[in-house]
């Protein structure tokens, strides 16, 4: 297949141009992001690939669609920035990456804790200017501490896993209970308990219309006071406006996100010569107790491996006509 490929960085071709050379694909790499205007890149391809920062809107459905185009690659497990009734309406295939590495996201999750707990960071920056003071620095230990995790798929369970090692009790809330968490000693219990009883709260659930702002003033509420919030699975999990409230009023204790839900005009991008517009990212970053990192849980050896053996091997399905079973399917 003739694959116009958007939003490209180093790592993608460092990990795709090795097993392209392979397959009987040809891929055509832009750094241009895929939207309305730069769809006309898309002109004579027979598949484009994004990443999760891109929406796939209807327009953009219906504008690539005219030029040709039969498939959406994604590189990326979430597909809720695609709308899958217009993709259906237009006749575009939506292919994703449904799992890659989900031990990269939770090792990070488990790295956001650390950093905020014992703030390496700062003492990283102290001792770089030879100030070897300890005082501020001190932080608490992991063992003995409940924590709470949302959401108990491959990359919760990995998480839950992690912890578990660290000698905390696990509490969990899924729809769908795995029984591996059961085997490692977590406990399955509703959210209102969770959000009363833990020390620390992670979320590893899907974005969909009951988890859309999950993370709001009534549940920080529930909380204990001077709660860690952790967040490596989607920006829109977290109504931003309540987390700056609670950390105003020292309800929340530390905030650690890979995600936030206006990220796609600022993560991926250089933005270091320019000020930065978004009046709520600017606010987070000024708290002491906030880690910000730029949607990097995913990125590990490992998992860029995956994501592109996984997106060449969707496209090659396709194209002799087999069955893709990665493919998304609106309901």
């Amino acid at each position: 297949m003739n694959i116009a490929f958007f939003s490209t960085k180093s790592y993608d071709r460092t990990y795709f141009d090795p097993l392209v050379q392979k397959s009987p694909h040809k891929i055509t790499y832009f750094e241009d992001i895929l939207t309305v205007k730069t769809a006309t890149l898309a002109k004579g391809f027979d598949a484009v690939c994004v990443f999760v920062n891109n929406p796939v809107d209807a327009p953009l459905l219906k504008e690539i669609a005219g030029y040709g185009v039969e498939v959406v690659a994604l590189r990326s497990a979430g597909f809720n920035h695609v709308d899958l009734e217009a993709a259906k309406t237009h006749g575009v295939r939506i292919f994703r990456v449904p799992a890659y590495s989900p031990e990269a996201v939770a090792e990070h999750t488990v790295a956001l804790i650390l950093t905020l707990n014992r703030k390496t960071h700062k003492a990283y920056n102290r001792v770089r200017e030879n100030n070897f003071s300890l005082d501020g620095l001190a932080g608490f230990n992991l063992h003995g501490k409940t924590v709470g995790v949302i959401g108990t798929g491959t990359i919760g369970t990995a998480f839950c896993s992690i912890m578990a090692g660290f000698g905390c009790e696990i509490l969990a809330f899924d729809p769908n209970k795995n029984s591996r968490v059961k085997e490692i000693g977590g406990t399955y219990t509703d959210l209102e308990a969770l959000f009363s009883r833990a020390d620390i709260i992670s979320l590893h659930c899907p974005l969909i219309p009951q988890t859309r702002h999950m993370i709001n003033r009534e549940s920080i509420e529930q909380m204990k006071d001077n709660v860690m919030i952790i967040n490596t699975s989607r920006g829109a999990l977290i109504d931003t406006s309540a987390v700056i409230t609670g950390l105003k009023q020292k309800k929340i204790g530390f905030l650690g996100i890979d995600v936030y839900e206006q990220e796609d005009n600022l993560f991926f991008e250089d933005l270091s010569d320019e000020v930065i517009q978004d009046d709520e990212i600017a606010r987070l970053m000024a708290f002491p107790n906030v880690l910000i990192t730029g949607h990097q849980a995913f990125l590990t050896a490992e998992a860029l491996q995956e994501i592109t053996k996984t997106t060449l091997q969707n496209l090659t399905d396709y194209e002799k006509g087999r069955e893709v079973k990665n493919e998304v399917i609106s309901d």
